[in-house]
């Protein structure tokens, strides 16, 4: 039997990365989305047979339509979308550039309506969408205002799609995730920003570095599950999150 044909946006690196590489060793066919073709080209190289890298800004309604014209000359048929790619910039909005604001709602959540809307035509009864959200949306964390509104949005187009989508038998799930670490994790907090965000939330009662942080492995497997599920089920909500783990003897 062949196996699924699996779309991800933002693979190549963190959390994308590590579902393109379980995906492709469980023997499914990947189709590896990135901004920076080179990036994702060197990642699905590294990867193996099964990996199929594309360049798509999903931010761009053009890049995306011209990236899933390209993957319906070699498979015309997705099983699986999976809506990884963000932007996780932390700041407030009194301090807020133009682009900081429009960066975020272009790529949280115009994204994967973006590629949703390309798929669905290329979907069939049974296949899935999965939308990466964040805890964020339910943890009240300090200068994550713009990020937590577009995972909230996110969220709800989830449900609404689901809604949209009864008739054709395409479901639709959200994946929250907590706090993730593994290879290829990207920070965008450096120096004073990262510091000015550990001690807003501190204000707030919030210790990060308390909270628990957990690997993209555990949470692909989560992931994994999900695609997995037998098609007469339907999830609208998987929340994970991480948990501290007890010191060793």
């Amino acid at each position: 039997m062949a196996g699924k044909v699996i779309v991800i946006t933002g693979a190549n690196g963190g959390l994308g990365r590590a579902l393109s590489q379980r995906f492709v060793r469980d023997g499914e066919t990947v189709v590896m989305l990135g901004r920076s073709f080179d990036k994702v080209a060197e990642v699905a190289a590294s990867i193996g047979e099964g990996a199929m890298p594309l360049a798509c800004d999903v931010s761009s309604a053009d890049s995306v339509r011209a990236a899933f014209a390209e993957i319906a000359k070699t498979h015309p048929k997705i099983d699986v979308l999976i809506n990884n790619a963000g932007m996780f910039q932390p700041f407030t909005i009194a301090e807020a550039s133009d682009a900081q604001v429009m960066d975020s709602i272009m790529a949280n959540f115009a994204g994967p309506v973006f590629t949703s809307r390309s798929a669905i035509p290329m979907m069939e009864r049974g296949s899935l969408i999965i939308n990466v959200s964040s805890e964020s949306v339910v943890v009240p964390l300090a200068h994550l205002l713009m990020y937590q509104s577009t995972k909230a949005a996110l969220e709800r187009f989830t449900l609404g799609l689901a809604e949209e989508l009864e008739d054709t038998g395409i479901r639709t799930c959200v994946v929250r995730a907590g706090q993730m670490f593994g290879p290829g994790m990207s920070s965008t907090m450096e120096g004073e920003a990262a510091g000015r965000f550990h001690q807003a939330n501190i204000k707030r009662g919030i210790n990060l570095m308390q909270r628990g942080i957990t690997m993209y492995d555990s949470a692909v497997q989560a992931f994994h599950d999900v695609v997995n599920l037998p098609q007469d089920l339907h999830i609208d909500i998987v929340s994970l999150r991480a948990r501290p783990l007890p010191p060793q003897a």
